[in-house]
């Protein structure tokens, strides 16, 4: 029987071997190979040391039941995206759980085109196949394997994104986490002038220096000594699955998600003016005001790759983000990717002629944000009742509830979201200076707190 807590919002994940092992991801693979009914699927794995066991198993899983797996081998997220939409493939999985330490393992699984199943659409149907034991039969012919080479073709798609020539020759602190960035970022840099100090770029599952999460501040520590050691233009980390990057100014500061995607949003605006940009709406005003001072049009949405990459698609948006490192490319098959935003920063820092420091302090001068803040609640039903208090203390304010909660005053706004899966619930907010920012969460959480 397998655990169905390790079925989450948009992805499989849990401790390996004890939530995860090669008899789920076996079982996994069949009911993925049946929820698609395809002919064809990319199957491809991070670094983590039980992830060719557990490829191996869902491999023969899905054969089982009569579908054809091209294997990918040892491979980004981002790349395994590649792989299904390039070649036209009814779908794809990656062995992997991302930011999550050593001890974790996990499947993000897509369909034709790169889109993601969610919990919504796909893994609760296999989750609930699964339980009832409701798996066909395996197939009468077992499907065939095949394997592909997707590096090369990968690097060409990413450059594409940038005019390699105007790039200027900065001094780039880049830190993979033993991770799977180690693989694609040595060939794309080698295409560009930088002087480039490489971190952690030995690929290994036991992530032996710190954790692949650049979100958590101790795991930071080596890239921004270095950065502020050399007096670098610019630091990068990556996320285990490098399909998340993060960027760290010559001063050693960690940039917010909300400023990242506000410096993209301009990035492409000076190439396509009046594009379309999705942003999560626990985003700072930075991108909306970005994308109105090039003509743009920038859509608030709903937090979660599935929502964003779906309005993208509906709305042509050349290119979405997330507050949490997640960015989307309309020409990358909508899909996130964790290095066209590095690649796309260093033009712009090349074309504004400004350091990355300099280009964020606009932001920095005017937008001072909280973070997200996690709250714990004594149980799930204390949730609607919290977030109806917090409705009607702040109902002067402009109310929207596309995700939990959102308020709106002129020099001031927040989200307050539940999580899916626990009694959590997540502030963020915004305000025109640091006091007001702070007397505003501090009243906010003392409500959500009792």
């Amino acid at each position: 029987m397998i655990n169905p807590d390790i079925f989450k919002a948009y992805d499989v994940r849990g401790l390996y071997p004890g939530e995860i092992n090669e008899e789920a991801a076996h079982l996994i693979g069949r009911g993925f190979a049946a929820y698609l009914r395809t002919s064809r699927i990319a199957v491809s794995r991070d670094m983590r040391v039980s992830s060719p066991d557990l490829a191996a198993a869902f491999i023969d899983g899905v054969r089982l039941q009569g579908t054809d797996v091209v294997d990918c081998g040892m491979l980004g997220t981002d790349m395994l995206y590649f792989a299904v939409a390039h070649d036209g493939l009814g779908g794809g999985a990656q062995i992997t759980a991302s930011h999550n330490p050593k001890q974790y393992n996990g499947i993000k699984m897509v369909r034709a085109g790169a889109l993601p199943l969610s919990g919504d659409a796909g893994i609760g149907d296999i989750r609930d196949a699964l339980a009832a034991g409701r798996l066909p039969p395996p197939a009468t012919r077992r499907g065939g394997l095949s394997t592909r080479h997707v590096l090369p073709e990968y690097v060409e798609a990413v450059m594409s994104f940038i005019d390699a020539s105007v790039i200027e020759p900065f001094s780039v602190v880049l830190d993979a986490g033993c991770g799977m960035a180690g693989l694609a970022a040595p060939p794309l840099f080698a295409r560009l002038p930088c002087r480039v100090t490489p971190l952690c770029f030995t690929i290994d599952g036991t992530f032996p220096t710190h954790e692949a999460n650049p979100l958590i501040e101790e795991n930071r520590r080596d890239i921004t000594a270095e950065v502020v050691r050399q007096k670098a233009d610019i630091g990068i980390a990556w996320d285990g699955d490098a399909d998340r990057c993060f960027f760290i100014d010559g001063s050693g500061e960690f940039i917010s998600g909300d400023f990242v995607t506000a410096l993209l949003a301009e990035a492409f605006l000076l190439k396509h003016p009046g594009a379309t940009i999705v942003y999560d709406l626990r985003a700072s005003h930075a991108v909306r005001d970005v994308a109105a001072r090039y003509g743009g049009r920038a859509l608030e949405n709903r937090v979660g790759h599935a929502f964003i990459k779906r309005r993208m698609r509906e709305e042509d948006g050349i290119f979405g983000g997330e507050v949490t490192g997640h960015y989307y490319f309309r020409d990358f098959y909508y899909a996130d990717n964790g290095f066209i935003p590095a690649l796309l920063m260093l033009e712009l820092m090349s074309k504004k002629q400004r350091s990355l420091r300099d280009l964020l302090q606009p932001f920095r001068e005017r937008y001072f944000i909280s973070g997200e803040i996690n709250t714990r609640l004594a149980s799930m039903a204390e949730v609607p009742a919290t977030l109806a208090a917090i409705t009607a203390r702040y109902a002067d304010g402009r109310i929207t509830t596309m995700d939990g909660v959102s308020v709106e005053y002129p020099d001031w706004h927040f989200n307050v979201r539940p999580s899916n899966t626990e009694p959590l619930l997540r502030l963020n907010l915004e305000a025109a200076s640091p006091a007001a920012m702070e007397r505003r969460r501090d009243e906010i959480l003392a409500l959500i707190r009792g």
